[in-house]
């Protein structure tokens, strides 16, 4: 293995960068009532470029895991250390996100405080695949995401109906978490939250591959990890027909499919950052990345609700009448050109907020 290979990779950031800059374009449109279909997320079965996001989003997690953890994990003696800072952090994600839907509640007076979110998912997975990284052997991680694979499958297929709102997934979090779900029905008392309980499953999973994927470039084994992706996409399309991806159940399926595209992300910016150094693009999101994230989210939200979004957006499209796409376009992308010059002022000080 090479020294470059064994060390902190400049893809690995700018990839989770790129990846959090496409999270603000497609969470910020100047009117959600004019959005371009690639950047909307499939309304329930389905796949669009905007899918990929949140699971690769995760996979980079699993893959830092494998050059962050599990290196320092061979050391028995220092596992608990490493446990303890591992759900330390989780937890300090968890608080973030908790905090950032009571500000939401709070300006937008919501009938009810939710309790899943974005945040959550990715405290959960963290903490889960971290102590996976830290306390278990390679066999292992295969073993546990065949079963988390196989496990969700089988409850998804032996379902009566995978309907919005009826399926099992969205059924289980009402009768736990009802009413503090994205969407709650007081009347019919359905509900469903797309980063709800249920399918963490397949979350969970999607992190692990990134572990697992993660190892196998520190290793150097970039055939194997190509075959695997190929792999994962033929796996992902022969169970589409019975199994569709989606994101809100975010099905086995979707797990496959995403799971093959993101290797295929991660070898392309291996080869075109480690090996052919083109410039880390994305990089200083990457690095801030948890930060960025929340940082934005509260902007928004207080952007939103005095008005001023909706007044930017409408200066927008007076200056492109007939295009009112491309105005709600123009606004996102000039909010993550807002949040892309912030990065790079922590970055040029070296200041990394670290949640």
């Amino acid at each position: 293995m090479t020294t470059s290979l064994s060390t902190r990779m400049g893809s690995i950031d700018a990839l989770r960068g790129l990846t959090v800059a496409a999270m603000l374009l497609v969470n910020n449109p100047g009117d959600w009532s004019h959005v371009y279909a690639p950047l909307l997320h499939a309304e329930w079965h389905g796949f669009t470029p905007t899918d990929l996001i949140f699971p690769l989003f995760l996979f980079i997690a699993g893959v830092s895991m494998a050059f962050s953890l599990a290196p320092r994990a061979g050391d028995p003696t220092a596992r608990p250390v490493l446990s303890r800072t591992l759900l330390q952090r989780a937890l300090r994600i968890l608080i973030a996100g908790a905090l950032l839907h009571v500000l939401a509640w709070w300006l937008f007076e919501l009938p009810a405080y939710r309790l899943w979110g974005v945040l959550q998912r990715i405290a959960l997975c963290v903490a889960v695949v971290g102590l996976l990284a830290i306390h278990t052997r390679p066999r292992t991680q295969w073993l546990v995401l065949g079963s988390l694979l196989l496990g969700y499958a089988a409850l998804l297929l032996g379902a009566d109906t995978l309907a919005p709102w009826h399926n099992p997934v969205s059924r289980v979090d009402t009768a736990l978490f009802a009413p503090f779900l994205y969407k709650y029905d007081a009347v019919t008392r359905l509900g469903h939250d797309p980063e709800g309980l249920l399918s963490s499953a397949g979350a969970i999973a999607t992190t692990l591959l990134g572990l697992i994927a993660g190892r196998w470039l520190r290793a150097g084994r970039l055939g194997a990890l190509g075959g695997l992706g190929l792999v994962l996409l033929g796996g992902g399309l022969l169970l589409a027909p019975v199994l569709p991806f989606n994101k809100n159940l975010w099905t086995p399926s979707y797990v496959l499919w995403s799971g093959g595209l993101s290797i295929a992300a991660l070898l392309l910016a291996h080869l075109l950052v480690d090996r052919l150094h083109w410039p880390a693009l994305g990089r200083r999101f990457g690095v801030n990345a948890i930060a960025a994230y929340l940082g934005s989210s509260v902007m928004a939200l207080v952007l939103i609700a005095s008005g001023a979004w909706a007044a930017w957006y409408a200066f927008l499209a007076s200056l492109l009448p007939g295009t009112p796409p491309l105005a709600s376009l123009l606004c996102a992308v000039g909010f993550v050109l807002v949040w892309w010059g912030v990065a790079w002022v922590l970055d040029r000080r070296r200041i990394y907020l670290k949640i």
